[in-house]
């Protein structure tokens, strides 16, 4: 829990603060997780941990295949290790995935300024949320606006979100942007 607040012309978001005068746009909407993406994800990691695992065990194919006790024994330590590795990778990749599976959407308030600041608090009432809307864009537009509410702090990863509007640009000189 923290305090969203606006008081002489400032909006403070816990200890966070931006001035009204740079807020471009409050909105709420309904933060969902990136369910499939995670799944393909845990399937391209895996494909590829697997495949760079049988480059690097390749080496020791030979001392295997001819035999002999130190060859093989040296050689199948490698090979245990280096499927140790790729079990305790999958292992971490499937631990990823489960974790943007059981996650569930949130309604959330985005506070963005004109800037590249982007604040999100939730509420488990999405009324509530467009309320708060209201009385912000309210602030906006009169400065002298003062008010106090309670909201919940939200923690995302953004690779595991939808997140805002998604624009793609062709053509023009010197666009930046971020990539997921």
């Amino acid at each position: 829990m923290l305090d969203l607040r606006v008081s002489k012309r400032i909006l403070w978001i816990g200890r966070a603060v931006y001035p009204l005068a740079n807020i471009a746009r409050v909105y709420s909407f309904m933060l969902r997780p990136r369910r499939k993406e995670a799944v393909l994800r845990f399937l391209r990691y895996s494909a590829g941990t697997i495949a760079i695992a049988m480059l690097v065990m390749l080496p020791s194919l030979p001392a295997l295949a001819l035999g002999g006790s130190d060859g093989q024994s040296g050689a199948a330590g490698y090979v245990v290790f280096v499927w140790l590795l790729a079990v305790g990778a999958e292992i971490f990749f499937l631990a990823d995935m489960i974790g943007v599976l059981a996650a569930s959407p949130q309604f959330v308030l985005a506070v963005e300024t004109s800037g590249a600041s982007t604040a999100l608090v939730t509420s488990p009432d999405p009324r509530y949320l467009d309320q708060l809307v209201e009385q912000l864009s309210y602030a906006i537009e009169h400065p002298d606006t003062e008010f106090r509410v309670t909201v919940q702090s939200l923690t995302v990863s953004p690779k595991n979100y939808y997140f805002g509007d998604n624009v793609n640009m062709y053509g023009g000189n010197g666009n930046t942007g971020i990539s997921s």
